[in-house]
């Protein structure tokens, strides 16, 4: 039986209502989120105590393994618990070597949602992000198009709600215009602020805003006031940069990823953390702009 989570809900829609600490899944491939998991049965565990430690806000994607993940959720979690809601992506494949390709055509994009519908064994997905990090070369490209295609499958019955990947805040008032956004998921963090603006924003639109990368991805963040903080509160620095974000913004909603039991627990423990005002003006010091706590 699963368990109350510490953090609080986001509630974005009357049927869909997350925990603020998630989980996501993407480390349970192997290395560079390609191939098999290192330890199957270490993987399957993981999903299963995220469940039952409480968190009904679970992060995946087809491209993740690719395929490997979605197959992992199914057969570790299916028929799925009332509670849990599953948000994808689409907008990527891999290929043969590992390499992360573009996939944003009407095509792609349609497969890319029976995809997932089949790798999760369900009819119809909780959210589905668009991940446009293929257009991050041209500032404020226009997703329209992408967007629509969507949409579509939204109306079809195929997705319940939809949300954006690596957006500006230029690219959420176009979808806007096309369907309701429910997330954001972009790149934010102690030492990554550029989105300030863009928190705030969906703070006021009961937007969920998800960071990914919450612990720095594959360069953990590290820090002297993160490891000063860390040291005066007795617990991990990763823990302090997680506990960080859920005081940054109501809107924040965290999904940090692990392949270790031990290490989910350590993560979903930092929504118990409190950090007084002083330890936040000292992490106020890292990073791109000044912070505001929510």
């Amino acid at each position: 039986m699963a368990t109350t989570i510490s953090g609080g809900t986001l509630t974005l829609a009357d049927d869909l209502t997350i925990t603020r600490m998630g989980y996501g899944a993407m480390q349970l491939a192997g290395p560079n989120v390609f191939g098999p998991p290192r330890d199957r049965d270490e993987a399957i565990a993981v999903l299963r105590a995220a469940v039952e430690l409480g968190v009904t806000h679970l992060d995946t994607s087809d491209f993740y393994g690719p395929v490997v993940v979605n197959e992992l959720i199914r057969e570790a979690l299916r028929p799925y618990p009332d509670a849990l809601r599953i948000v994808t992506k689409v907008g990527a494949r891999r290929g043969a070597d590992g390499a992360w390709i573009p996939a944003l055509g009407r095509r792609e994009l349609i497969d890319a949602v029976h995809d997932n519908l089949t790798h999760l064994g369900v009819d119809t997905l909780d959210v589905v992000n668009l991940r446009t990090s293929a257009l991050d070369t041209v500032p404020d490209a226009s997703i329209t198009d992408e967007f629509e295609v969507l949409a579509e499958l939204r109306q079809q019955g195929l997705i319940r709600h939809l949300g954006l990947s690596a957006v500006s805040s230029a690219q959420l008032t176009a979808a806007q215009s096309i369907a309701p956004v429910v997330t954001v998921q972009n790149l934010y963090n102690l030492a990554n602020r550029q989105d300030d603006e863009l928190v705030e924003r969906c703070a006021r639109e009961n937007i969920a805003y998800v960071p990914f990368f919450p612990l720095g991805g594959f360069t953990p963040l590290q820090a002297d006031e993160l490891a000063s903080v860390a040291a005066r509160l007795g617990t991990s620095t990763q823990q302090v940069a997680l506990a960080w974000l859920l005081q940054r913004s109501p809107a924040i909603a965290l999904i940090p990823g692990t392949s270790s039991r031990d290490h989910l627990r350590e993560n979903i423990a930092a929504a118990d953390l409190h950090l007084p005002a002083d330890a936040v003006a000292e992490l106020d010091r890292i990073g791109s702009g000044p912070a505001v706590t929510g």
